[in-house]
C-alpha cells in the first residue's frame, strides 16, 4: 500500500485519481476505480444534466466525484447545484477560473479540486481554497497547454510547499503505469489522475475501434490541435488545444483551420456522424501520450492493481539501470 496525503485525506488505498473525461468517464468507470481503491470521477464536462443524472445512477452507491469544464459551466450554473445535492466526492474544475463556483462549493462541504496547466494558475486556484490542485502536463490527452509534467509539477510542489502547505499535488499527463506514478510521487506530487489508460479500460464508454486505435498507435501518433473543436463547433478559449491522435482529419486540417472553419458547415455534420459510429479515421481518438504504453484494454480495477504493484517495486527499490 502507498500512503500519501491524498490517500489519507480523502480516504482511498491507492493515492490515484481517474480523469473526468468527456463522454468517456461515466458512473460504471468512476464506480470501478473507487472501487479498487482510488476515487473514481464522472465526466460532466459539456454540463449535460440528463446524461450526468444517468451516470450517477450507473455508479449506485459508490462515491464518486463529477468533473466540469470550468468555462462551459459557467453557462449553466444551476448544474453545479444539482450535483452538489447528490453529495460527491469532490467536485473538479478545469478550464477556466473555478472562482465564481467556491463559495457553494465551500458551503456545501465538498472537496474542491482544480485542474491547472500553469503556475500561475497553480498560485490563483491555492489562494480560492483548493484543496487538491492537478498540475496537468501537455502529453495528457485532451485538452491541455504547453508545459511538461517532468517540470511542471516539481515547480508547483516547491511554490505550495512555501506558501500553500496544506494544499495537497496531483499529478496528470502521461501517467500510464507504476514508473508513472512512482515518478509522480518522486517529483512530489500526492498523487496521480490517470485518464488515458483508464480510458482504454472495459468500463469506459469508448467505441471497440477507438480503442483499438490506441492500442496500435504509439505516442508519436498524437497532435495536438484546435480543429477538432471547430469541428464541433465548441468555442474553447485561445490558450487550451486538444491532444488526439492523428488521423486523416488532422492530415487535411491541422495547418488549414481557417479553411475548415470556410468549410465547417459541410465538415461539422461528417466529424459527428463518424464520432457517433466510432470511427477513428473520420473523428478523432481523443487520447494522450500514453497511448504507446497501453498494452490492451482491461478491466479498470486491473488496471489501478497493475500501476501501484509496479510503484511499489520502484519505491521498495527494485529500480535497475
Amino acid at each position: 500500500m502507498i500512503e500519501t496525503r491524498l490517500t489519507e485525506r480523502f480516504g482511498l488505498t491507492h493515492p490515484i485519481l481517474s480523469a473526468p473525461m468527456a463522454s468517456a468517464a461515466g458512473g460504471r468507470l468512476a464506480a470501478a476505480v473507487t472501487r479498487a481503491g482510488g476515487l473514481g470521477f464522472i465526466g460532466g464536462s459539456y454540463c449535460d444534466a440528463d446524461w450526468i443524472a444517468r451516470e450517477f445512477a450507473e455508479a449506485g452507491n459508490e462515491a464518486v466525484g463529477c468533473g466540469f469544464i470550468t468555462w462551459v459551466l459557467a453557462k449553466a450554473p444551476s448544474l453545479l447545484d444539482e450535483v452538489l445535492a447528490r453529495k460527491p466526492r469532490a467536485v473538479f474544475l478545469s478550464f477556466g477560473d473555478p472562482a465564481p463556483f467556491v463559495d457553494r462549493i465551500a458551503t456545501a462541504g465538498v472537496p474542491l479540486i482544480c485542474q491547472v496547466q500553469t503556475l500561475r494558475d497553480a498560485r490563483h486556484a491555492a489562494g480560492l481554497g483548493a484543496t487538491v490542485i492537478v498540475a496537468q502536463g501537455a502529453e495528457a490527452g485532451g485538452h491541455g497547454q504547453a508545459r511538461a509534467t517532468m517540470t511542471l509539477v516539481p515547480e508547483v510542489a516547491d511554490w505550495l510547499a512555501q506558501a500553500h502547505p496544506d494544499t495537497l499535488l496531483v499529478a496528470a499527463g502521461g501517467i500510464g503505469d507504476g514508473r508513472g506514478l512512482a515518478a509522480a510521487l518522486m517529483l512530489g506530487a500526492d498523487g496521480v489522475l490517470v485518464g488515458s489508460r483508464l480510458w482504454a479500460s472495459e468500463e469506459a464508454l469508448v467505441p471497440p475501434a477507438m480503442h483499438a486505435a490506441a492500442v496500435a498507435a504509439t505516442g508519436d501518433g498524437t497532435i495536438q490541435s484546435k480543429v477538432m473543436d471547430v469541428a464541433r463547433r465548441l468555442d474553447w478559449p485561445e490558450r487550451y488545444a486538444c491532444r488526439v491522435l492523428r488521423n486523416a482529419f488532422t492530415d487535411r486540417w491541422h495547418d488549414d483551420p481557417v479553411g475548415l472553419q470556410a468549410a465547417v458547415e459541410a465538415e461539422a455534420p461528417k466529424w459527428a456522424a463518424a464520432f457517433a459510429a466510432g470511427d477513428p479515421q473520420g473523428a478523432n481518438t481523443f487520447v494522450g501520450e500514453v497511448t504507446g504504453l497501453i498494452g490492451g484494454v482491461a478491466p479498470a480495477a486491473e488496471i489501478v492493481a497493475g500501476m501501484v504493484a509496479g510503484a511499489e517495486a520502484l519505491l521498495d527499490g527494485g529500480w535497475r539501470r
